[in-house]
């Protein structure tokens, strides 16, 4: 255990380290390149603005019209057919959109019925199955001018749903 808290300690100044032996081993200018970088990250940062703040709108908006709340009434006697607590399709229709809005419902679905209930188990094992679909794609694709998006889109909620329906079966079959 001691090996492991050392190695930890000094993982990260031996990585540096490496790469700057190796920037003059092959004669780069670590330092101006590592300031080109961070400015090249600091624009596309100002250039996704637009993009992230338009999302989240739109999210702001589906959820306090109360649509999210009537799609899960809507969906409640298919969800039962198939095992799914509609406690946690608030956090299945929400993390394709948006990471910390579903982390924060997960939290709370953690908070209110436990860890260690089927609901937080869910909640917790949906979090790490599905990726932010909707937000890679406005940010990342509308950050580098990709217009097209038509099959990653359907790529993406397409994973999504498989860890939906993974995320169900698996904490069903492991913990009842």
């Amino acid at each position: 255990m001691a090996a492991v808290t050392a190695l930890s300690v000094w993982l990260v100044p031996m990585l540096i380290g490496t790469i700057l032996v190796c920037a003059i081993l092959k004669k780069v200018p670590a330092y101006e390149s590592f300031v080109a970088g961070g400015k090249e990250g600091f624009s596309l940062a100002v250039s996704i603005m637009p993009f992230l703040v338009g999302m989240l709108t739109a999210i702001g908006v589906f959820r306090a019209s109360g649509a999210m709340e009537a799609m899960v009434q809507a969906l409640k006697p298919l969800l039962t057919i198939v095992g799914m607590p509609s406690e946690v399709v608030p956090l299945a229709l929400l993390r394709p959109i948006s990471g910390t809005g579903a982390l924060g419902l997960m939290s709370d679905l953690v908070k209110e019925y436990g860890p260690d209930s089927f609901i937080g188990r869910l909640a917790s094992v949906m979090q790490g199955s599905m990726d932010t679909t909707f937000y890679v794609i406005t940010v990342y694709f509308g950050a580098v001018g990709i217009h097209k998006i038509g099959d990653a889109l359907k790529v993406g909620l397409l994973a999504d749903a498989v860890g939906i329906a993974s995320s169900v079966l698996i904490v069903t079959l492991v913990f009842g």
